[in-house]
């Protein structure tokens, strides 16, 4: 609504919003008598006989796309307003509308707030009368960077939760913010926000991975943006269940210090006609803007051994996320785990989509001996005291053999 508000008044054109409840409003503050009308019907024949060159916003109009009487009526306005100065403005939640008013309409898609939309929102609440502010200039931009992923309403929420929660907004809050983060993020049904903690001390064996990965850490920093590198894109870790798969993937969200989405990709399916395709671009958007970040997809393999028996649903939603994965540029960096290699189709596993194939195997003796002293210490206790390799040692440490 700032939006249009701001087009309008630039424009010079007076603009009306309507909706089911309070009917015509003024948004421009112009003078004169406003229409009246609260029912969809009504509120289009208004609009039809007004003479003015007004933008009409009607809100939450789209709950009336069930109706066959109201659709053919916005069609049959829509058409006769071309040669008019008069506009109608729609605005909805999400970007469909009906088959029959595609050629009449164009949709604007507002994406989610950047940093500096976010940082923008922080100051007008902080500009309150009574509201104690202690952040530093760091520890500002890492609340608002804990804010991305929201949108301008649910920011404001989380940013009044934090102040409510502690009194005051300080550094601390930036932990606030990102467990409330997870909770609305858990509400988008297909990802899944997760605090890792998990470091490389904590994954025992897989050297070359770790070094692969330490490599190419300083990848995501502005250094390599201004030195012209491109984004890591991504990696595929295949192996038999058990080989620690997960736990890497929670560990480089560890090691790179980035926020780590696990994608569901069996909650982006429903039940209405195009709403899987709808989930999965709002779920890769929402990665995007929260970017950089780590998306996780778990056994990937199994999302898409339907046989085809879904009426092309899973062919559609697998090929968005090919589509998004080849030609992405938000620094997104995506682990897709699978168990059975023989099951994923060959155009995934090909250059471009992936940097590295990672097999995980089962560990060698070496590895075992590490991931044997990883839970030692977890547990408070010295790996040195401990004979690793045939179980023997004070504590009580109970099982031998390799």
């Amino acid at each position: 609504m700032q939006v249009v508000k701001a087009v309008c008044e630039r424009g010079q054109r007076p603009c009306l919003t309507w909706d089911v409840a309070d009917g015509f409003r003024s948004l421009t503050q112009e003078k004169g008598n406003l229409p009246s009308g609260k029912d969809p019907l009504t509120a289009l024949e208004q609009i039809e006989k007004a003479e003015t060159n007004a933008v009409f916003v009607l809100k939450d109009f789209h709950d009336c796309w069930g109706n066959a009487q109201f659709k053919r009526k916005l069609r049959s306005v829509a058409q006769r307003l071309k040669a008019t100065r008069k506009s109608m403005v729609v605005t909805s939640p999400n970007g469909s509308i009906p088959a029959e008013l595609k050629d009449e309409a164009v949709i604007v898609e507002f994406p989610l707030p950047k940093e500096a939309e976010l940082g923008r929102v922080l100051d007008q609440l902080v500009q309150t009368p009574g509201i104690k502010v202690n952040l530093t200039k760091l520890g500002r931009e890492k609340l608002v960077r804990a804010a991305l992923g929201l949108t301008a309403s649910q920011t404001q929420r989380v940013f009044a939760k934090a102040i409510v929660t502690n009194g005051v907004l300080d550094d601390r809050d930036i932990t606030v913010v990102t467990e409330e983060k997870k909770q609305i993020i858990k509400e988008s049904q297909a990802l899944e926000f997760f605090a890792v903690q998990e470091t490389p001390s904590d994954v025992g064996g897989l050297g070359v991975l770790k070094d692969w990965l330490r490599l190419r850490e300083r990848a995501f920093g502005q250094e390599a943006q201004d030195y012209g590198l491109p984004a890591p894109k991504g990696i595929a870790l295949i192996g038999i269940p058990g080989t620690g798969k997960s736990l890497t993937a929670k560990m480089i969200g560890g090691l790179w210090r980035l926020p780590l989405l696990r994608l569901d990709i069996g909650a982006l399916f429903g039940s209405l006609v195009g709403e899987s395709e709808a989930r999965t671009r709002k779920a890769l958007e929402l990665a995007e803007t929260v970017a950089p970040c780590i998306l996780w997809i778990d056994e990937i393999e199994k999302a898409f051994s339907s046989g085809g028996l879904d009426g092309g649903v899973s062919t559609r939603v697998f090929g968005t996320i090919l589509t998004w994965m080849q030609e992405k540029t938000a620094p997104c960096f995506v682990v897709a785990t699978a168990n059975n290699i023989t099951q994923l189709p060959p155009e995934l596993l090909r250059k471009g989509r992936f940097d590295e194939i990672f097999f995980l195997d089962l560990p060698t003796l070496a590895e075992r001996q590490e991931i044997v002293a990883v839970h030692l210490r977890k547990r408070g206790r010295l790996p040195v005291d401990f004979d690793v390799v045939t179980g023997e040692g004070g504590g009580g440490l109970c099982g031998g053999g390799n």
